[in-house]
């Protein structure tokens, strides 16, 4: 059986952090109240000029560079962003043309926090249908520039920043010890589209809009899907839930990632978090949260790491896979 085998991790941060205390100086807020509600104490801002294709070609080389390749073996990009430079080209040929990667295919794929998870379903799939050998999935987000920094409910919340991983088509034997992704599976839900939106785009007012959220409605769904896309996506791969190594889940608020592990019977020392330092980087999360756990030896080899996330949508999905 073919597995699409994660073979590098990379990742990059803008320079600029944000922290709760200055924020507190631009809205009605403190560091105390941001800190409770949602774990966040500080975020990375972009800078002016550097977009959504600068994070990602950054996080691309340094994962590609991990993977011990060159950019013109790989076969195909997906990149996971619902902040693109412009409305098309997808700005993973943005990507392909800076990496001096001129064959294969690449291509945007859009579904918001759930994004990363959704372009690493893509990716296993051509890998494991044969029609590519080395895949660059990409994570890349510039929320900063979406954000209403007067509504203090939303603007605390996100931040900037890509990670990126190569994958790898390698030779398994079919059983859930093979190294690579053993399972992925998504759901989506659109009667829930106003709960978690931008108020603008092409085709509505012509212009990029505000990120605009009800947080309860968000919370509730979060938790009980989340935990139910893990279990489900474990079962497809016939492992149990104590076999779980690591959880890494999309960075949104750490009252949410504690209730999914709770539901989940994962002890929170199993559960790599970053929503400290990076607040929510939507589909970048998850690829971040990864390069953190890798570069301080934490996620070791044959190791079975949990990913899942749940962006707008509502779309959510969970990933199982032997590192």
């Amino acid at each position: 059986m073919i597995r699409a085998r994660v073979a590098g991790c990379g990742s990059y941060l803008p320079e600029k952090v944000l922290t709760n205390d200055e924020l507190s100086r631009l809205v009605e807020t403190s560091n105390d109240w941001i800190v409770e509600r949602t774990g966040i104490r500080e975020r990375h801002i972009a800078a002016k000029g550097e977009t959504t294709a600068d994070l990602a070609e950054h996080a691309a080389r340094r994962a590609i560079g991990a993977a011990g390749i060159k950019a013109n073996a790989l076969d195909l990009i997906v990149l996971a962003t619902s902040t693109p430079d412009n409305t098309f080209p997808a700005t993973a040929t943005r990507l392909q043309a800076r990496l001096g990667m001129t064959g294969g295919v690449a291509f945007d794929v859009q579904a918001v926090c759930a994004g990363f998870i959704c372009a690493l379903s893509v990716a296993d799939s051509m890998i494991r249908a044969g029609q590519a050998q080395r895949a660059l999935v990409v994570g890349a987000e510039t929320y900063s520039r979406i954000l209403d920094w007067e509504d203090r409910t939303t603007c605390v919340l996100f931040g900037d920043g890509a990670g990126a991983v190569v994958l790898e088509a390698s030779e398994g034997r079919g059983t859930n010890d093979d190294r690579g992704i053993l399972a992925v599976k998504m759901h989506s839900d659109g009667r829930h589209y106003d709960a978690l939106y931008v108020d603008g785009g092409v085709s509505t007012t012509q212009t990029a809009g505000h990120l605009r959220m009800k947080g309860a409605e968000v919370y509730r769904h979060a938790i009980s899907n989340l935990s139910s896309v893990a279990e489900e996506t474990l079962k497809v791969a016939g492992i149990e839930q104590a076999a779980i190594d690591w959880l890494v889940p999309h960075q949104a608020n750490i009252r949410i990632m504690e209730g999914t592990a709770k539901r989940l019977g994962v002890p929170m020392e199993k559960m790599v978090v970053t929503v400290d330092r990076h607040a929510n980087t939507s589909s970048a999360s998850i690829p971040l949260a990864l390069s953190v756990a890798i570069d301080d030896g934490r996620i070791k080899p044959g190791q079975l790491v949990v990913l899942e996330a749940i962006g707008g949508g509502f779309v959510w999905g969970a990933a199982v896979v032997r590192w």
